[in-house]
């Protein structure tokens, strides 16, 4: 039976898992960032690495969601971790289980109130890493990945679709060594496994009624400009766009008239990978 994935979270900074260890392996890229200790909301968003709970949008505004900076605090029963932001409230629960992690969560908020989540795991990845998700799923290209297509990004648009793995004709099942480059995908499917050496780490998000999906974030020394750096991102997530301003009527989670929205996610190392 595999062993099971080690976490660690920081509940007076966003929340923010900052260790994801399964034996010898730390999966979670972690930067030095002192000034995320005094990060508050309205801040500019600091990227510490780990896993980032970003709601209620990963990018507009507020940068990387409401949650990041603000302290969590732990309930009454020792296990739940609660974040209060202006509109809504997050609660996530986690546990071991045989082979991985789980994590229950569940927002609070006024019927019809949409929203984006995305468990943005920046992990520490070699240039041989592999992404592998469901064969032709539907996959959204944004923007910053104009340069590196064939054709022109027709005007206005805040994507364009291709499928998995290689939307567009732009491979991106494969990390690579750095090129300069940084691009954003978000895959429909809510189930991805990635393959580092002998190493396996699959991530899945289940929530009915809801959009799943997988982002994933290669920056290969493309971003930020000025000061770039390498971080790759792979993202459950409910919703079908990084940035809530830009998301249709299907493509972002929305709260129900019992005024909560439940979903899980489970990290393991052990690799089912999609089909």
């Amino acid at each position: 039976m595999p062993a099971p994935l080690d976490v660690v979270t920081d509940l007076a900074h966003g929340g923010r898992w900052t260790s994801l260890r399964h034996g010898g392996r730390e999966w979670l890229w972690r930067p030095e960032s002192p000034e995320r200790d005094g990060a508050a909301p309205g801040d500019a968003f600091v990227d510490a690495g780990g896993v980032e709970e970003c709601v209620p949008t990963v990018r507009g505004t507020p940068d990387h969601g409401d949650a990041w900076s603000r302290p969590w605090t732990r309930e009454g029963d020792g296990v739940g971790e609660t974040v209060r932001c202006d509109r809504f409230v997050l609660t996530r629960t986690l546990c071991a289980t045989d082979d991985g992690v789980e994590a229950a969560y569940v927002l609070t908020a006024e019927p019809g109130f949409r929203f984006l989540w995305a468990a943005h795991a920046l992990l520490d990845l070699s240039e041989e890493a592999v992404v592998r998700a469901r064969e032709g799923a539907p996959t959204r290209l944004f923007p910053e990945a104009a340069p590196l297509l064939d054709r022109p990004w027709p005007d206005g648009a805040p994507w364009l679709e291709g499928s998995w793995p290689a939307p567009r004709g732009l491979r991106l099942d494969r990390f690579g060594p750095d090129d300069g480059t940084a691009v954003g995908a978000v895959v429909e499917g809510g189930r991805c496994c990635v393959h580092d050496g002998a190493d396996r780490l699959a991530l899945a998000v289940e929530a009915e009624g809801q959009p799943c999906s997988v982002a994933l974030w290669r920056n290969l020394g493309g971003f930020p400009a000025g000061r770039p750096y390498r971080s790759t991102g792979v993202e459950p997530m409910l919703g079908r766009v990084f940035d809530l301003a830009d998301a249709g009527p299907y493509d972002a989670a929305r709260v129900p008239a019992s005024g909560e929205v439940r979903w899980r996610l489970t990290v393991t190392a052990d690799c089912r990978c999609p089909q």
